[in-house]
């Protein structure tokens, strides 16, 4: 990766503690520190739109998996713009999507952040839901339902 500038190193360590404070350690507080007041969110669950919606989300995932940890694999800058890969994982033993199964999960995450002036300002993302309800068995696997489709 080329040389960052200040500002793109500022953006790059926001991002950092948005998925390790914020998502792997459940502090819905980081969310305010590393987001504008007007952060829009693009990605799909983030309801409302929002810090706040940010803010439910990581309460839901620590609900679901009060062990969720979440790693940087990839990380690239463009400009005001940050990317990521990280690996999810965590354990269903929280009250939500059903009885607590105790069932393990690992998905990736893709993330693209746009900054200003070194806080989050716009956040697309995707998780890799299919695979995580099949690690959980809410949904049969892929190759089975296509089995079944027919």
């Amino acid at each position: 990766m080329a040389e960052l500038t200040a500002d793109q190193q500022a953006n790059v360590k926001a991002l950092r503690r948005m998925i390790e404070e914020g998502f792997s350690g459940g502090r819905v507080e980081v969310v305010d520190e590393v987001c504008t007041e007007n952060v829009i969110e693009h990605q799909a669950g983030m309801n409302p739109p929002t810090r706040e919606g940010a803010k439910r989300a990581i309460t839901f995932l620590h609900r679901l998996a009060p062990d969720l940890k979440v790693t940087i694999e990839d990380l690239g800058v463009d400009g005001d713009r940050v990317w990521i890969r990280a690996i999810g994982r965590g354990t269903h033993t929280g009250d939500v999507l059903g009885a607590p199964s105790g069932r393990s999960f690992e998905i990736t995450v893709m993330d693209v952040c746009r900054f200003e002036g070194g806080r989050i300002a716009e956040h697309w993302g995707v998780a890799d839901r299919f695979s995580q309800f099949e690690q959980l068995g809410l949904i049969p696997p892929m190759g089975r339902a296509a089995t079944i489709a027919r």
